[in-house]
């Protein structure tokens, strides 16, 4: 395969951000399968080479450098795939030595090589620390120049993390027990590196870990005696030589489509911007106005929404065009924001009259601070307080009992839904007590005020719950309130409202703090509009993730086949 032919198709699946990563694992799938590089007849073959490396191992053994190890497994396993004439399928115990032991003079500055520091990338050197023996000798694994290491531990295996320890100080280096580690004889280094970075290698390894979910292990059975397929030593380094050209290409098509995604995200960010911030009739030299950018973005669309992330900007895009007052025309025949609040305020006064309400639940209508842009003459600046009834529920945690009323926190809130899913019950007395203050009726809105803050959810059910640590807005008049403009305007304000949380590990917001926050406030008939139009686009950004994710997948598809064309 040359340069120019990987470059010829490469273009075609760039788009996919997993293009990269994927043709490196196709690479080392292919060196190992014997199809990255030609085979020549005049190579000594593998099973010479193994005989040789037999004598050698046998010769060192009677010399008391290494110690007789276990015999290798006679491996019944059907050999996974087909290799070249003149390969070999034979193990790793029986290429070299595993785990090999080292000595050293106490005072000799040695490599010490933590996991954080062992490469996932092939090509990437290991880091290494300096550190005199005496200190490493005892409890850590040993290793010497050219051996090569494989960590054994989940997900650092998994993830590839393997290693040929080179550069060494003193020729000598140690590391976590959590290393599998074999020194070749009179094979390439970096072929076995290669075999083990294969997917295949890890593949097949994966399924066989031993020990708990949280830490697993791969056993040394599989790292010594799993099939590994062996080419002439010849072959061997062409293979090498073939895949450091290959790994240096994908080192600039990363850097080139790195590129093209900052690019790309500076346009998509400056658009936004626009967008979110443009005057609808600008000066002249002024940055552009919202309808010049609005017009760009949607216009190039496509190439603007290559990444799931982009869609999210989009939807926060949304959002934001609808509550800055952007996302429908205003109809000036539309009973105005401050008549709205009016008779809101007047519903308000009735029901505190009929003490269905607090007056602490009151907030000044009046808002001042924090009006940070401009909306549109209909509308006007209000509190939470002011137009929705906030409370909160419980603070406390009540009994659990197995059977009684559900308790929801704010774990039970996400993607705009109410979940009942893995949620604990609380007695009818401690319901009683809680609904007192918080009682939640259908329509209602929830609100998490602690940990995810945000993840609002219209209450669309009868079934009677208690809630804990989250906020409630009921209404005052429901013909004066839209829920669907209050949610989608507290999805927008969520990000800031996380921002300024106070907490620590738990961030939360108040009761105080949601009944004061600003709320840009659009006539009544606006609002539905508004709902409509974000519901309308929601749409169209659930269609765009689904046209995502078939277009990664045909990408993914047309990566491998269209590189096994030019491969082979």
């Amino acid at each position: 395969m040359s340069p120019e032919s990987l470059l010829k198709h490469f273009h075609r699946i760039a788009e996919d951000p997993d293009a990269i990563p994927r043709l490196r694992r196709f690479i080392l799938d292919l060196a190992v399968r014997g199809k990255l590089v030609e085979q020549d007849p005049n190579d000594e073959s593998a099973a010479e080479l193994l005989k040789r490396i037999e004598t050698e191992k046998a010769g060192l053994i009677q010399m008391g450098l290494y110690r007789q190890q276990d015999t290798p497994s006679s491996n019944t396993e059907e050999v996974p795939f087909d290799i070249p004439t003149g390969w070999q399928w034979t193990q790793m115990a029986k290429i070299g030595v595993v785990n090999p032991r080292c000595k050293a003079d106490d005072t000799t500055d040695v490599s010490f090589i933590p996991m954080s520091l062992i490469t996932v990338e092939y090509g990437n050197p290991s880091g290494h620390e300096i550190r005199p023996w005496v200190e490493i000798k005892k409890g850590f694994t040993h290793f010497a120049e050219g051996d090569v290491g494989l960590a054994k531990i989940t997900p650092c295996f998994e993830n590839g993390k393997s290693t040929v320890f080179r550069n060494l100080t003193g020729g000598l280096g140690a590391g976590t027990t959590e290393l599998h580690v074999l020194r070749p004889i009179d094979v390439s280094p970096d072929y076995v590196l290669i075999f083990l970075k294969s997917p295949h290698f890890i593949g097949g390894g994966i399924p066989k870990m031993t020990g708990t979910a949280g830490q697993k292990r791969v056993p040394k059975e599989y790292f010594s005696y799993s099939p590994f397929p062996l080419p002439p030593l010849a072959e061997q380094h062409r293979i090498v030589a073939k895949v450091g050209e290959l790994m240096a290409l994908c080192d600039e098509l990363e850097a080139e489509q790195t590129k093209r995604e900052r690019r790309r995200d500076r346009l998509v960010a400056a658009t936004l911007h626009g967008i979110n911030n443009g005057d609808a009739s600008p000066e002249p030299g002024a940055h552009p106005s919202f309808k010049e950018s609005a017009r760009f973005y949607f216009r190039h669309l496509p190439r603007f929404t290559t990444r799931p992330e982009h869609i999210q900007q989009l939807r926060q895009t949304i959002l934001s065009l609808a509550v800055h007052g952007k996302l429908v025309q205003q109809n000036k025949h539309d009973e105005t924001a401050e008549e709205l609040i009016n008779n809101i305020l007047f519903s308000k006064k009735g029901l505190v009259n009929k003490k269905t309400s607090k007056k602490s639940n009151l907030v000044n209508s009046v808002c001042t601070d924090n009006t940070n842009f401009d909306i549109p003459k209909q509308w006007t600046w209000t509190k939470l307080g002011t137009i929705y009834d906030v409370r909160d529920g419980t603070h406390d945690t009540p009994k659990y009992v197995n059977n009684g009323y559900p308790l929801i926190t704010s774990k039970n809130l996400y993607s705009g839904k109410l979940s009942f899913y893995d949620i604990k019950f609380i007695s009818e007395q401690d319901y009683l007590k809680i609904n007192q203050r918080s009682a939640v009726d259908k329509g209602d809105i929830l609100f998490a005020m602690i940990g995810s803050i945000g993840n609002p959810v219209i209450v669309d059910t009868d079934r009677p719950f208690s809630i804990k640590n989250v906020a409630l807005f009921k209404y005052f008049n429901r013909d004066l309130s839209n829920p669907g403009f209050l949610k989608l305007f507290l999805q927008f304000a969520s990000n800031q409202m996380r921002k300024v949380a106070t907490g620590g590990l738990q961030a939360f917001v108040s009761l105080a703090f949601l009944r004061n926050y600003p709320c840009p406030l659009p006539p009544l008939a606006e609002q539905s509009r508004i709902v409509a139009k974000v519901a309308e686009l929601m749409d169209v950004c659930d269609e765009l993730e689904v046209g995502l994710e078939a277009k990664a997948t045909t990408q993914r598809q047309f990566l491998e086949a269209s590189l096994l064309e030019s491969l082979l």
